[in-house]
């Protein structure tokens, strides 16, 4: 039997703390939510690893989806300064695991993901864990949710190969939207900030990730 506490201790002190994440909180939202929750059942063995987590296998026409790696989500969500009162807005949140982290920081989180059978399991796997300041809508992660926008924080759960523009509009005046720019295994952590109506992106760590659907960068075409 696997001692899923130890393993989530294990995990912060070994690989968030030592990932330069100081922000109690922070680490206090890593050690609560129970990660092994938020994997197919064969998968949570390793629920703790120090890597990205499929969590959706491809298939034709389908890429395949995954959890952050712990250190690169929680350095994101570190990097957003995410205060008790702001809404956030979590692209491609999967299983939910990155909602349930954010849920203990924030006032609401907005889930946002296209795959019908993620949401599902988010709806249900959240609701189990007592996340009751989530909400997890269905749809196309580009487009976000301007429906319940503005967002004082949007965290993209994975990589994009495009300024997210989409985005930007979507967030409050002093917002910031964090991800990974650039495929794997050359990507950038970086954060946007909107003020007045200009968004800048700032650089912050290297981070790689996979690329979430609909932030690929087109296909080239050479002549």
């Amino acid at each position: 039997m696997i001692d899923f506490a130890a393993a989530r201790r294990m995990m912060v002190d070994g690989q968030v703390r030592t990932y330069d994440v100081t922000d109690l909180r922070v680490l206090a939202a890593m050690l609560e939510v129970p990660r092994e929750r938020f994997v197919p059942e064969e998968e949570r063995a390793i629920a703790y690893s120090d890597g990205d987590l499929t969590v959706l296998k491809s298939k034709v026409g389908r890429p395949a989806r995954r959890l952050l790696k712990p250190a690169v989500l929680a350095r994101l969500i570190q990097a957003a300064e995410v205060e008790a009162s702001d809404r956030v807005l979590d692209v491609g949140c999967a299983t939910g695991y990155s909602a349930a982290v954010l849920a203990k920081l924030a006032g609401s989180v907005v889930a946002l993901e296209e795959d019908p059978g993620l949401a599902a399991t988010a709806r249900q796997t959240l609701a189990s864990v007592g996340a009751a300041n989530v909400s997890v809508i269905t749809g196309p992660l580009a487009a976000g949710v301007p429906t319940q926008a503005p967002f004082n924080v949007i965290l993209l759960d994975g990589a994009t190969e495009i300024a997210p523009k989409n985005l930007f509009g979507q967030l409050a005046n002093d917002g910031r939207l964090v991800c990974v720019v650039g495929a794997a295994p050359l990507g950038k952590a970086t954060i946007y900030r909107s003020a007045s109506g200009h968004v800048t992106g700032q650089s912050l760590f290297d981070a790689a990730a996979s690329v979430l659907p609909g932030f690929a960068k087109p296909a080239e075409f050479l002549f």
